[in-house]
């Protein structure tokens, strides 16, 4: 489980997240949970445990199985979903799509801000927790931001907030 979060602590999920995680759950529970049954069922059948490697890597498999289903229902148990009529779409929040110009390149580029289980670079979406999330929060369109980056510090300019 996340090192910063305390069980009084409620974690913002869009959506669309929310619908991720519970699917991904429930394929857990059934099919990920009957495929290791499967996996524990055959390395049995070559007999002595105590030195079967299929069985301990079965057994290896179940256990992070589980540890990964845990991690889910406690994400879910807190998860309180933002409603996207009730954002607000002046200043960067949770939720929200905004488009940023990177002050040096002039390159223009759009990512959705959401919780850090959802954060997919490739779908342009960042977690609040991430460089430019944590930069960027709360601030308004044409704003000016540093954030530092692994490759120096970039200049950033809120071009547009937006909710979808």
């Amino acid at each position: 489980m996340s090192g910063n979060v305390n069980n009084n602590d409620i974690i913002l999920m869009t959506e669309s997240g929310y619908q991720k995680l519970k699917a991904e759950l429930v394929e857990l529970r059934s099919e990920g949970r009957a495929e290791i049954a499967r996996l524990l069922e055959e390395a049995r059948s070559f007999g002595d445990l105590s030195e079967n490697a299929e069985y301990a890597s079965a057994k290896d498999a179940q256990a992070k199985l589980e540890t990964r289903i845990q991690w889910l229902e406690f994400q879910l148990s807190k998860a309180k979903v933002i409603d996207p009529s009730s954002v607000d779409s002046s200043r960067v929040t949770l939720g929200t799509t905004i488009t940023l110009q990177d002050i040096d390149t002039s390159t223009i580029f759009e990512y959705t801000i959401v919780g850090s289980e959802e954060a997919n670079p490739r779908e342009n979406k960042i977690s609040s927790s991430s460089p430019v999330g944590q930069a960027i929060l709360g601030k308004l369109v044409n704003q000016e931001v540093d954030v530092r980056v692994p490759k120096g510090t970039r200049k950033l300019k809120i071009l547009d907030i937006k909710v979808i």
